[in-house]
């Protein structure tokens, strides 16, 4: 008996141990990497429309720039969220950035290539401003020779906007076309705005946001909270139970036990006698 009460003992502790492992591992989800080299703006509105969609995400400051990290469950959804919003948005260079000097002589190509490209990108950019646009994309073609003595081709312009709703096409279209065509040499006039073209898409709906909750040290689906929480005081009884049945084994056959319980049995008739 003495052996078999050693060995109890022995192995409690290990058991109680291994149990708050997993307890913790549990708790502890794996982390991957969402984005990285984000600058400080695009992160902070990819973390707000993450927890809004009941995501947590973190920033971690790098050299190169900061990146987010979610839990590894939920980069597929984040993902699709970001996809749909449009985020991170694309890097757009101004026209200063674009003809920055860097060389000692530009070419005329490399000049013509970097204007439309830095027009392009300053449109975009305008674009971007108008509510509910999620991105836009300006392709530009400026009047261009294409052989002597062949009519000058004129200019056009041809714009993607991707957007989400409420969006009115019917008075944003005029609105986008006037704007690109008072942007572009040769497109002023309504024969000017006859040449850009403009598509619009929706933006795909982002996948339905999850509600949270938070049970103790977990942040679960608030539809399996209840489940947990039963779970969790199915844990405690038992735990409750396994102290009891310790101290019942201890008092019961253990010498000091016995002791105690001769006394209680002594003390307990002695009461009864004296009322």
């Amino acid at each position: 008996m003495a052996t078999s009460r050693a060995r109890f003992q022995d192995i409690l502790p290990r058991w109680v141990l291994q149990l708050s492992l997993l307890l913790l591992l549990w708790g502890c989800s794996q982390v991957s990497n969402l984005q990285t080299n984000l600058q400080d703006a695009d992160a902070n509105e990819i973390v707000a429309l993450l927890r809004h969609n009941g995501i947590e995400a973190k920033k971690v400051t790098a050299k190169e720039g900061i990146t987010l990290t979610v839990h590894e469950a939920d980069v597929p959804r984040a993902t699709d969220i970001m996809r749909a919003a449009g985020l991170p948005k694309r890097s757009l260079a101004n026209l200063g950035t674009v003809f920055k000097k860097e060389g000692m002589i530009s070419t005329p190509l490399e000049e013509r290539v970097r204007y439309i490209h830095a027009l392009s990108e300053e449109l975009e950019f305008t674009l971007q401003q108008f509510d509910h646009v999620v991105s836009a994309r300006v392709h530009v073609v400026l009047p261009e020779r294409i052989a002597p003595g062949e009519p000058i081709q004129p200019s056009s312009a041809a714009v993607f906007v991707k957007y989400t709703e409420p969006f009115d096409e019917d008075t944003n279209i005029p609105r986008i076309t006037n704007l690109v065509a008072s942007s572009i040499p040769g497109l002023s006039g309504i024969e000017g705005r006859s040449k850009v073209s403009v598509v619009l898409a929706p933006a795909g709906a982002a996948p339905k946001g999850v509600q949270w909750e938070t049970v103790g040290p977990f942040m679960i689906q608030s539809e399996s909270a209840s489940g947990l929480m039963w779970t969790l005081g199915l844990l405690i009884l038992m735990s409750l139970a396994g102290c009891a049945g310790v101290l019942w084994f201890a008092l019961t056959r253990t010498d000091f036990g016995k002791a105690m319980a001769v006394r209680m049995a002594q003390k307990i008739p002695t009461k009864a006698a004296a009322t």
